[in-house]
C-alpha cells in the first residue's frame, strides 16, 4: 500500500493558474469574469481549482486584512441516469452561505428571500407568500433572487463561484448559468465552470451553452492539456520520493499519455518497473479495487451506486455495521479508493473510479443496491430538511433503475411535484413524461400515483408549457381534455381549457386562445366552487389588452379586479390595475387611466412587490408619453428606476429601457444612449425586442443606418412570433423608415403594409396604427416625388391614392386619440401635400406646432426642415432661412447627424446662409466634415467639372454633345456621367436630370 498517490505539491499549470488569477483580479476590480475550464477526464481540473482556492486563501492571510479575502463557493454536478436533480451544483455551492448565516442573507428583499427559500429550506423567510404564477417568469424570478444574493455577497468580498462537472449539469442549472453569465456586469464575481471535454459528444446539451458563453465579451476559455514529460517526471519524483528511472518514466508517459490520474492509477496497480501494465485506465482502477477485502469491496459497490453515502446509509444498504463497517471504511480510505466528502459522507476519489466499478457490477447486483438505497432514502424524505428535494429526485431514479415500476411511478410523480415547487419545470416535464410511460405498466396506477391520468396529463402539459416545449404541452392538454370531456366535471374542464388557452397564446394563436378562454367561462358553473373564474378573467383581460382589444379588456378587467380584491391577492390587484389603467387611457379616459396606474404603483409598493412596482411605473410613464405629457413621462420613468433595486436585473433593465425611450421622445438623446448601453446584448424575449427596437430608433434618429439595420435584423425573428401590437407596430415603423431612407421604397411599403395588416386585424390601439400610417404617408410622398421626376403618371397616381388612404386612417385614429395622434395626423396631411407637389409650407408649420405642444423636439425639427424645403420651392428664401436655422439648431442639440446634413444641404442649394448659424459651443451635436458646421456648397461632392456636365445632362444633351460643348472626348464625357449617376445615387440619365432640376443643382 502506498501512503499517497498524488503529488504533494502543485506541478506545472503555470500559465493556466496565472490566467485564473488574472480573472480573479479583474473580478476583484469590479469587472466580472467568466472562465470555461475544460479538459479530458483525469487531467487535473479539480486539482487546479483547489490550488487556486488555496492560493487565494494564502494571499488573504499574507495581506493581513489589507484587502478582503476572496470568498470561494464550489458546487459539483451530479451524474444521474433518470430524473435529473434540479440545481445540483448551485445548491451545493449556496448551502454554506445559509449554514454560515452570511450577512448578505439579511439584506435580501422580501420577494427574493421568499424565492430562495424554495430551493434553500434552511433559509427562513418572513412568511410572504411566494409568487407561483403558472408561467415561465417564476424560474426567472428565482434566478434574479440568486443574482441578488450573489451581488450582495460580492459587496462584502470578491466572489469566485465555481460550478464543477458541468457536463452533468441539469437543465435548470444550465439555464441559470446562461442567465448569470449574461447578467453579470460590474459585480465582483468570477464564474468558473469546469467540464470534461471528452464527454461532449455532438448532441451533448452543454455544447450549445458553451458556444453561447464563449461569445460573451468577458469569457475566457482554458483547455487543460496533459502533463509533458518534465511535468510528469516532477510529479513522479514527489510521489515516489526519488527521480523515476528512465524506462519507468517512459513507460508511464507512453501508457498514460501524460494524464495525471491514469499515471497515479498505474502506480497504484503496482507498475513500479516490474510486471505487466494494465491495458486501460479502467483495468488500472479495477486492479486496485480487487485488492480490497470483500467487506471493503462491498462498501465500494454501494457507494458506486449511491455516489456519496454516510455511515447510516452504508449500514442500511450493505448490512455492515459497527466495527466491521469501520474497518472496511478505513481500508478503502487508506487505499485511496474512497475519500471523505465535506466531512459528511464517503465518495470515490475520482468519478472515473466509480464509473469503472459501476460498469463491473452484475445487473442483478446493481438492481438490488438501487432498491435498497431507494427504500432507505424514501424513509428520510419526510424530514423536510434541506436535502428533501435531492432525496425525492434520487429515490425516483433508484426505483426506476431497480425495475420496481409501481414504486417508480409513485416516487416519480412526487419528484416531479418537488421539481415544480422549486420552479425547475424542465426537470418536472421530464419526470412527468417518465410517469406517463410507467402508467400503463402499473396495476391500479391511479391509486399508486395518488392522482388520475387526466391530472397527470395536465401537470405534464403545464410543466412543458412553462419550460418552453409548447407543442408538447398542447398535445398533452388536448389529450387530457378529450379524456375528461366537458360534462363530467365542468369546473375542472374549464380550468384545463384555461391552461390550453395559455398554451395556444404562447404559440402565437391569439384569436384561438381568446375564444378558448371565453368558452371556458361559458361552461363554468355559476357557483365556481374551485375559484377558477378569477384565473380565467385575469388571463382574458391580459390577452385582450396585449392584442389591442382595449374595450373588451376594460370590461373584463373590472370583473377581474373585483375578484382579485375579494381574494386579497395584491399581486393580481396590481396587475389588473395596470392593465385597466392603460386600457382606459388608450380609450380616452386619460384621468381615470392614470389614476388606476398610480394605484397600481401604490399597491405594489405596499406589498414590496418589486416586479409589479417596476411594471406599474413603466406603464405609467408609457401612458403619460402616449397622451403627450412627455416631460412627466421621463420624470416618472426615472422615479421608477430609482425605486427599482439595481440587483433585480430583469426589472431594472426594463426600467432603464423605459428611461431610454422616454428620454428619446423628450429630446435628451445623450440620456437615451446612456440608459440603452449595457442591457441590449443579453436580454431575451420581449425585453430583447424592446432593447433592439430602442437601439434602432435611436440609430435612425442620429443617422447611423448600419446600427439600425443590425438592431432590426436581431429583432425581426422575435417580432415575427409576437402577437403584441406594441412590438409589431414599432418594428413596422422602424423597418419602413430605414428602407425609405435607403431608397428601397418597395421594401418600405411592404414593411408598413405587413405591420398594418397584423395590427388592424387585432387591435384598437390607434396610437400604433397612427405611427405606422404616418410612415406610410411619408414613403408614398417619396414615391410620388420619384414618379414625377421619372415622368411616370400611373405610379404617381398610385402613390397619391395610397397616401390618401393613410391620411383617412389617421383621421379615424385622431378622432379616437389625443394630442399625439393629432400631431401624427397633421404630419400625414403635410406628407399628402408634398406628394401632390402643391406646396406644403403651411401644413408643415402646423405639424411643427403640434409636435411642440406635446414636447417632442425631434419630429418638430423634422417638420421645420420640410417646411423650409416648401418655402424654398415657393421662392420665400428669407422665411425659409429662419425656419431652417431653427431646425438646424434643434438637430445639432439632439445630435441628429442626418437631419443636420439635410438642412445644410438645403441651405447650400438655396443659398440660405445657414453657415452663420453657430454650432453648439460644447461640441454637442453634428458638424460638417471640416468641423465648422457650415453648409457645404455641394452636398453630393460634385466637382465643378461634374456640375457643368450635369447642367448639360439636365438639358438632355448626349455624351457626344457634352464632349463637344466642354471640349472633351466623348469617352471622357461618358466617364463623368457615370460618376455623376453614382454620386447622385440614381439609376439613369432621366432620373439624374430630374434630381438636378428638383434640387437646383443645375
Amino acid at each position: 500500500m502506498r501512503s499517497r498517490l498524488t503529488s504533494s505539491h502543485f506541478v506545472g499549470r503555470v500559465g493556466e493558474l496565472a490566467e485564473l488569477e488574472l480573472a480573479v483580479r479583474e473580478a476583484t476590480a469590479g469587472r466580472s469574469t467568466l472562465v470555461l475550464l475544460g479538459g479530458d477526464s483525469g487531467v487535473g481540473k479539480t486539482r487546479l481549482v483547489s490550488e487556486l482556492e488555496q492560493r487565494l486563501g494564502a494571499e488573504a492571510a499574507t495581506a493581513g486584512g489589507e484587502r478582503p479575502a476572496v470568498l470561494f463557493l464550489r458546487g459539483d454536478g451530479v451524474e444521474q441516469a433518470d430524473g435529473e436533480l434540479p440545481y445540483a451544483p448551485l445548491l451545493s455551492s449556496l448551502r454554506p452561505l445559509v449554514r454560515g448565516r452570511h450577512p448578505a442573507l439579511a439584506e435580501l428583499t422580501a420577494g427574493s428571500r421568499a424565492q430562495l427559500a424554495t430551493i434553500l429550506p434552511g433559509l427562513e423567510d418572513d412568511g410572504r407568500v411566494r409568487d407561483e404564477r403558472a408561467d415561465g417568469s417564476g424560474q426567472l424570478r428565482l434566478f434574479e433572487a440568486v443574482l441578488e444574493l450573489i451581488d450582495l455577497v460580492a459587496e462584502t468580498a470578491p466572489l469566485v463561484l465555481a460550478l464543477e462537472d458541468m457536463h452533468w449539469a441539469d437543465r435548470s442549472t444550465r439555464t441559470f448559468v446562461a442567465f448569470l453569465a449574461r447578467s453579470l456586469r460590474q459585480e465582483r464575481v468570477m464564474l468558473l465552470l469546469t467540464y470534461r471535454a471528452d464527454e461532449l459528444h455532438r448532441r451533448h446539451p452543454l455544447r450549445p451553452l458553451l458556444s453561447e458563453l464563449e461569445r460573451l465579451e468577458r469569457a475566457r476559455r482554458i483547455d487543460l492539456a496533459p502533463f509533458d514529460r518534465d511535468e510528469l517526471s516532477e510529479a513522479l519524483t514527489d510521489i515516489l520520493g526519488a527521480q523515476p528511472e528512465g524506462p519507468l518514466l517512459e513507460r508511464l508517459f507512453t501508457r498514460s499519455e501524460g494524464n495525471p490520474l491514469f499515471t497515479e492509477e498505474l502506480l497504484a496497480a503496482g507498475l513500479d518497473g516490474r510486471g505487466s501494465a494494465p491495458q486501460s485506465l479502467r483495468d488500472a482502477f479495477m486492479a486496485r479495487i480487487e485488492r480490497l477485502s470483500p467487506d471493503a469491496q462491498r462498501l465500494a459497490r454501494a457507494v458506486a451506486v449511491g455516489r456519496s453515502l454516510d455511515e447510516h446509509a452504508l449500514a442500511a444498504v450493505t448490512e455492515l455495521g459497527g466495527d466491521a463497517q469501520m474497518l472496511a471504511l478505513r481500508e478503502a480510505v487508506a487505499e485511496q479508493v474512497l475519500v471523505e466528502v465535506k466531512g459528511e459522507c464517503f465518495g470515490f476519489r475520482h468519478a472515473l473510479l466509480r464509473e469503472a466499478l459501476i460498469d463491473d457490477l452484475l445487473p442483478g447486483e446493481r438492481a438490488q443496491l438501487h432498491l435498497a438505497l431507494a427504500r432507505y432514502l424514501e424513509s428520510l424524505c419526510e424530514d423536510g430538511d434541506e436535502r428533501e428535494l435531492e432525496r425525492t429526485t434520487t429515490v425516483a431514479g433508484h426505483y426506476a433503475s431497480a425495475g420496481d415500476q409501481p414504486s417508480a411511478l409513485r416516487s416519480t410523480v412526487r419528484a416531479a411535484h418537488a421539481a415544480e415547487c422549486v420552479l425547475a419545470y424542465g426537470e418536472a416535464a421530464d419526470l412527468y413524461e417518465n410517469a406517463l410511460e410507467l402508467w400503463p405498466r402499473v396495476e391500479d396506477a391511479e391509486t399508486v400515483a395518488g392522482l388520475d391520468h387526466v391530472a397527470l396529463l395536465a401537470r405534464g402539459g403545464r410543466a412543458h408549457r412553462i419550460a418552453g416545449d409548447r407543442d408538447r404541452a398542447e398535445g398533452l392538454l388536448r389529450e387530457a381534455l378529450k379524456e375528461l370531456g366537458p360534462t363530467r366535471d365542468p369546473a375542472r374542464f374549464a380550468m384545463l381549457l384555461g391552461s390550453q388557452a395559455r398554451t395556444i397564446w404562447s404559440l402565437n394563436r391569439g384569436e384561438e386562445a381568446v375564444a378558448m378562454t371565453e368558452r371556458a367561462l361559458s361552461i363554468l358553473p355559476p357557483d365556481d366552487p374551485h375559484g377558477v373564474r378569477p384565473y380565467l378573467l385575469a388571463h382574458l383581460t391580459r390577452t385582450r389588452f396585449l392584442r389591442g382589444r382595449f374595450r373588451e379588456a376594460a370590461a373584463d378587467g373590472e370583473l377581474a379586479l373585483q375578484a382579485a380584491r375579494q381574494a386579497g391577492d395584491q399581486s393580481s390587484e396590481s396587475e389588473m390595475l395596470n392593465t385597466l389603467g392603460m386600457a382606459q387611457a388608450a380609450l380616452g379616459d386619460v384621468d381615470q387611466g392614470l389614476e388606476r396606474l398610480r394605484q397600481a404603483v401604490e399597491v405594489a409598493r405596499a406589498s414590496s412587490d418589486a416586479d409589479n412596482l417596476a411594471t406599474a411605473y413603466s406603464n405609467l410613464a408609457d401612458t403619460l408619453s402616449m397622451v403627450g405629457r412627455t416631460q412627466d413621462a421621463l420624470a416618472t420613468a426615472k422615479e421608477g428606476m430609482a425605486a427599482t433595486p439595481r440587483r433585480l436585473s430583469r426589472v431594472y433593465d426594463w426600467m432603464k429601457l423605459t428611461v431610454s425611450e422616454t428620454a428619446y421622445a423628450a429630446g435628451e438623446w445623450d440620456t437615451s444612449e446612456e440608459y440603452l448601453i449595457g442591457g441590449r446584448t443579453r436580454l431575451l424575449g420581449v425585453a430583447g425586442i424592446f432593447a433592439h427596437e430602442r437601439e434602432a430608433e435611436l440609430a435612425l434618429g442620429t443617422g447611423d443606418e448600419a446600427r439600425a439595420q443590425a438592431a432590426l435584423d436581431a429583432a425581426e425573428p422575435l417580432v415575427q412570433v409576437s402577437a403584441e401590437p406594441q412590438w409589431i407596430g414599432m418594428y413596422g415603423v422602424l423597418r419602413g423608415e430605414l428602407c425609405r431612407r435607403q431608397r428601397h421604397l418597395e421594401a418600405a411599403q411592404a414593411a408598413v403594409q405587413d405591420a398594418l395588416d397584423r395590427l388592424e386585424v387585432c387591435t384598437d390601439d390607434v396610437m400604433r396604427i397612427a405611427r405606422v400610417s404616418v410612415v406610410g404617408a411619408r414613403l408614398e410622398a417619396d414615391r410620388a416625388q420619384r414618379a414625377r421626376d421619372l415622368r411616370e403618371p400611373a405610379e404617381r397616381r398610385d402613390a397619391l391614392a395610397r397616401a390618401r388612404i393613410h391620411v383617412e386612417r389617421l383621421d379615424a385614429a385622431a378622432a379616437e386619440g389625443g394630442p399625439v395622434e393629432r400631431a401624427y395626423l397633421a404630419e400625414a396631411r403635410a406628407e399628402l401635400a408634398r406628394a401632390r407637389d402643391k406646396g406644403a409650407a403651411r401644413e408643415w408649420a402646423l405639424t411643427a406646432i403640434a409636435w411642440d405642444e406635446v414636447q417632442r423636439p425631434y419630429p418638430a425639427a423634422t417638420a421645420r426642415w420640410r417646411q423650409a424645403e416648401a418655402l424654398v420651392a415657393g421662392g420665400k428664401r428669407t422665411e425659409a432661412a429662419r425656419v431652417a436655422a431653427q431646425a438646424l439648431e434643434a438637430a445639432r442639440r439632439l445630435g441628429s447627424l442626418w437631419l443636420v446634413q439635410e438642412l445644410t444641404t438645403l441651405g447650400g442649394r438655396a443659398r440660405l446662409g445657414l453657415d452663420r448659424v453657430a454650432a453648439p459651443a460644447d461640441g454637442n451635436g453634428a458638424r460638417g466634415p471640416d468641423g465648422a458646421g457650415a453648409a457645404e456648397s455641394d452636398p453630393f461632392g460634385l466637382t465643378p467639372r461634374e456640375r457643368q456636365v450635369l447642367g448639360l445632362l439636365a438639358q438632355g444633351a448626349t455624351n457626344r454633345q457634352i464632349g463637344a460643348a466642354l471640349f472633351m472626348a466623348e469617352k471622357t464625357a461618358s466617364v463623368h456621367v457615370s460618376r455623376i449617376l453614382a454620386k447622385l445615387d440614381v439609376q439613369g440619365r432621366t432620373e439624374a436630370a430630374a434630381v438636378a432640376h428638383r434640387l437646383h443643382l443645375a
